[in-house]
């Protein structure tokens, strides 16, 4: 049975979307040209803003790197150099391995064999592979595998505890599980409202909050100042 307040909720996380959705616009998310791309820059950008992850990814496309065959036969150093703008290229390049190698020992290097199983067994299989946890491994099915899962990140969880919608010390599961019950799975409307959080976590809800700058403030007002 539906209560009210959980009604209340729906309307409120959607009307959140909705909102961020009129100020920024959408964001076309993710920004790659294949689901490879998709895959590889899910891992590129683990610690590290999107910008640093993008040029370690223009190496890769410069020497046409971006192949599972390709990927599959370069050495973890020489890779580890390509990928160096990333942050933390040495352990980055071996998660890069660790999944092309997963994708050839268990799908013959086919994402399209990949993609062909269900949502909570291929997300199991993702997980799976050491170095790729919950929100990398969720960006690639709601990404590239195009599967309605919503993404949690750091921004997610500081704009949305500070307006004590999620608790501080809610897991990443309880907090996806909120999301996805209070909104509609759709692929799109989870991609989207993925990256519009983003955008909101670095240009207003920053570690030190720019109050005035949130397009949020009339719906959710200024969280409490023990909050931020």
């Amino acid at each position: 049975m539906i209560t009210k307040e959980s009604d209340k909720e729906d309307k409120l996380f959607l009307e959140i979307f909705k909102h961020l959705y009129k100020f920024y616009g959408p964001q076309y998310w993710w920004p790659a040209k294949t689901k490879l791309e998709v895959i590889i820059g899910a891992i590129l950008t683990q610690s590290t803003a999107w910008s640093n992850a993008e040029k370690a990814i223009k190496n890769l496309k410069k020497y046409n790197l971006i192949s599972a065959d390709k990927l599959y036969k370069i050495k973890v150093d020489k890779l580890a150099q390509l990928i160096k703008p990333s942050g933390y290229y040495n352990i980055k390049a071996v998660r890069v391995k660790n999944f092309i190698n997963f994708l050839f020992n268990q799908y013959q290097g086919s994402l399209h064999k990949m993609f062909r199983d269900k949502d909570g067994v291929l997300r199991d299989s993702l997980l799976s592979i050491k170095g790729l946890g919950q929100e990398t491994a969720d960006s690639i099915l709601l990404y590239a595998a195009s599967r309605p899962i919503f993404v949690v990140d750091a921004y997610t969880k500081r704009i949305f505890s500070r307006h004590h919608l999620i608790n501080t010390n809610d897991s990443y599961q309880d907090i996806q599980s909120k999301f996805m019950g209070h909104l509609k799975h759709d692929q799109y409307l989870f991609g989207e409202y993925h990256a519009l959080i983003v955008e909101l976590g670095k240009n207003a809800c920053r570690k030190k909050p720019n109050c005035d700058r949130c397009p949020l403030i009339n719906i959710l007002g200024r969280p409490d100042a023990a909050n931020t």
